[in-house]
Order: structure tokens, then sequence, then C-alpha cells
């Protein structure tokens, strides 16, 4: 039985609903905003459902026989599931609905079993695909290759799907555009470890800066660098992996106020959030920007790109500072060291407050999705 899997005896408290539920997501678990999504979002709704199991590489999962690097990004890899093993389990589960989170081979494996078992199928579209493919990849034939191979899974899943969920409004035009007929724009929960013990008062003034992400294109960490560079004054902590880092740590060479500290579990992670003053995030392109949430979870603000999916989300903006392009880091953070105390323990009570109250209406709003998609998918049955 999966850890995620409710036991029905006596006791343990009823679940509020006999729904079972199948995750299907190619993206292994804290790796990325994907994988930490639903590594946060089980766990919260599996004492309301009688059962989950989530179906994805990573810990407790046999080594793949077939692993490729994805191109630009060795450090992630497009891996083969185990269909036996997964069938199996699935039959043992018989979900009621499916959730396929990613166009990969295991989401595609997702839509599948939901057929298979006659399930009610949703789709997750959380990263728009086509746009990374214009960073990750100049060549031309090439790109369009992968657009065609992610476009085509993507397209499938769209109209199978009953119900197709984004995480920013901005992505609607495109996912009707692939086929989706009912779409629910959903927020993102938090993990428990920033939720369930009360930060650390914020420093008065701006001293310690912390990004934390993917070192890749789209995050335009570089921007951080030359940041650092002209603001002798704050520290900037870099966390986390990915093709850029050595790169970035060569162009970081000789600046004293900058460190790099290479990926974090989740506890180092919340602690190295609190020893900071905000969390900055000048990407590119970001489809939300999870990390950002999960700063205010812990009373830091977040300076974001204006571009990011975050800003759609208006009950966010008390928590949040916009940049108005990537470009504009060293600027904004000047603005930034004229607050006073007051202005950062008042930005710091609503980041919170605000982070908090998203993952409460997340978590609810599944719920009531998940009901809603059972209940019509019996009518249609019927």
């Amino acid at each position: 039985m999966s850890a995620l899997q409710q036991p029905l005896d006596s006791a343990v408290a009823p679940p509020d609903t006999a729904l079972r539920i199948a995750f299907f997501s190619d993206a292994f678990p804290e790796r990325n905003g994907t994988g930490a999504y639903y590594h946060d979002l089980l766990p919260q709704l599996a004492p309301r459902v009688e059962a989950i199991e989530v179906f994805q590489p990573g810990a407790g999962v046999a080594a793949p026989r077939v692993s490729i690097p994805m191109p630009g990004d060795p450090g992630q890899r497009l891996v083969a599931p185990p269909i036996r093993n997964i069938r199996r389990r699935c039959d043992a589960l018989r979900p009621h609905i499916v959730v396929a989170v990613t166009p990969g081979l295991y989401g595609l494996l997702g839509a599948w079993e939901a057929r298979r078992h006659n399930a009610v199928l949703i789709s997750a579209f959380h990263t728009d695909f086509e746009q990374l493919a214009r960073m990750y990849w100049p060549n031309p034939i090439f790109r369009s290759l992968v657009n065609l191979v992610v476009g085509t899974a993507n397209r499938l899943l769209c109209r199978r799907s009953r119900c197709v969920l984004i995480n920013n409004a901005d992505l609607e035009s495109q996912v009707r555009r692939l086929g989706a007929r009912d779409i629910e724009v959903i927020g993102t929960p938090l993990s428990r470890e920033f939720l369930d013990t009360t930060p650390p008062r914020i420093p008065e003034k701006l001293r310690r800066v912390c990004f934390a992400g993917r070192l890749a294109p789209e995050k335009n960490v570089e921007q951080i660098i030359s940041a650092a560079r002209s603001l002798p004054q704050l520290e900037f902590v870099i966390c986390g992996e990915g093709p850029l880092r050595s790169v970035l740590e060569a162009q970081a060479a000789g600046i004293g106020n900058i460190r790099f500290t290479g990926w974090l579990d989740r506890a180092t992670l919340v602690k190295t959030l609190d020893d900071a003053s905000l969390l900055l995030l000048p990407s590119t392109f970001e489809t939300f920007g999870s990390i950002a949430l999960e700063a205010m979870a812990r009373g830091r603000p977040a300076l974001v790109s204006a571009t990011a999916g975050i800003h759609s989300w208006p009950t966010l903006r008390p928590g949040m500072f916009s940049m108005v392009g990537p470009e504009a880091v060293t600027g904004q953070l000047q603005t930034l060291l004229e607050l006073t105390p007051e202005d950062w323990q008042e930005k710091s009570s609503s980041a919170r407050e605000v982070a908090l109250t998203l993952n409460q209406q997340t978590v609810d709003h599944w719920l009531t999705l998940l009901h809603k998609q059972l209940a019509s998918w019996g009518l249609a049955r019927a």
C-alpha cells in the first residue's frame, strides 16, 4: 500500500469522501516546480480521501531500464515507466480519477490507465514547453521535433481529459488550442515544512538576498551576479543545480558577497529562506514561480519578474514586489534598501498571511474539483 493511502479501520478518522485517485507524473519529486507541486499537495489531500497513489520516477522506485538525459540539462531525465508494476498497483487501487501531470511517458500511461479503469481523466498543464524549447534548442529542426512530440502528447491529454488544470490564467488560450474543453485555474500548495513552524522575525533592513531554483537559461541568474557586483553591501545566496552552474560560478569568481549552495533539501531551504530578507526571482520566463510562494510562507517577501505567472493571482500581491524587467534587478534592490523596519515587518506579515490562505484554498479547490468531475462523469455514464 502506498504511504499516501489511508487504511480503512476504526483507529483512523474516516476520510471526507470515498475517492480513489491516481497521479501520473514524469517529474522527480522536489526536483522542479512540477515535482514539488504534487509532493506538497498529496499529503494534504490524503487524509480527506479514501486512497491516493502517485506513479513517478524517483525514490523507492526500481531503477528504470530506459533513462535518457534531457537535451540542455542532463540533470533531468526522461524515464520509461515500469508498466507491469504500475498496472498491478493501479489494479489494486481501482481509481475513480486519474490525474496526468505531465505530457511524458508517465502522463500518457496515466491516460491509458484511466481508459482501462473507466476512470475520470484530468490533466495538468504546468509548463509551456514551446517557450522552453526556444531557449534550450536554437537548432530549428531539433526544436520543431521536440515541439511536435510534446505538442502531440499535450493535444492527446487535453482532448481526452474531462478537465485541464492550469496554475496561470494566461495559459487558458493555449490549452484551448490544444483541445481542452473544461479548464480550471487552480492554486499552488505548500509543503508542511513551510507551514508548520512560525518563521523568525524578518531583519529590519535588507541585508541578504536569496535565489532558489534551477540554474538554467530562463532563470536569468546572471542578473543576480551583476547586482552582487554593484551592491557589495548585500549578501547574495544562490541555491540550486542546473546546466549553467559552472558558467555562473565562473562569472561570479572574485565577487566576495555571493555564495552558491547547490541543491538543498526542504529543511535546509527553509532555514536558508529564514536567514534571508528577500527572495529574488528575475526569470525571463516562469509559468508560476513556486519558490516565491514558499518564501512568502516564511514571511520573506519576493521580488519577482512581472512576467511570472504568480502575478496572475491578485491575492498574492501584498507579499510581492514586481520587477518590470529582469535587467532592473540592481535598481529594484537599491529602492528596497530604502525601506524602513516598519515597511519590512508589514510586508513580511502580509506575505505569510496570503501564502497560507492560498494553500488552504488550493487544497479545498482540489477536493471540490474532484467531487465535481466524478459527479459529472457519473451522470454522463448514467
